[in-house]
């Protein structure tokens, strides 16, 4: 009888396929490149309902990846609402950009 112990089973990963390496960093800032609408993620707010509209600021807090798609996932904090976004929903925001405020110049 073996007393020693085992260690946990890691997450299933397709065999000779390495999780893609993420684009974007933590504390970094993106754009959102479309409307982000609610997919059911906040059972608070209506279905399809506005989260963050296209060419909105945000900065990456966390980073996931899913498996499924063997891509990274964002987890972005836009004005008061977290989004869970892939990378072709997003674009680093570029260096000295300053976003509109709709204030007179």
């Amino acid at each position: 009888m073996n007393t020693a112990a085992t260690a946990p089973t890691p997450a299933p990963v397709l065999p000779g396929i390495e999780p893609r390496a993420p684009a974007y960093a933590w504390g970094q800032h993106v754009v959102a490149l479309d409307d982000l609408v609610n997919d059911g993620s906040y059972p608070d707010r209506p279905a399809d309902a506005l989260l963050a509209a296209r060419g909105s600021v945000g900065e990456v807090v966390n980073i996931g990846h899913a498996p499924d798609l063997n891509e990274p996932v964002y987890l972005v904090q836009f004005d008061g609402c977290v989004v869970g976004c892939l990378e072709i929903e997003l674009l680093p925001v570029p260096h000295g950009w300053q976003p509109e405020t709709g204030g007179s110049v």
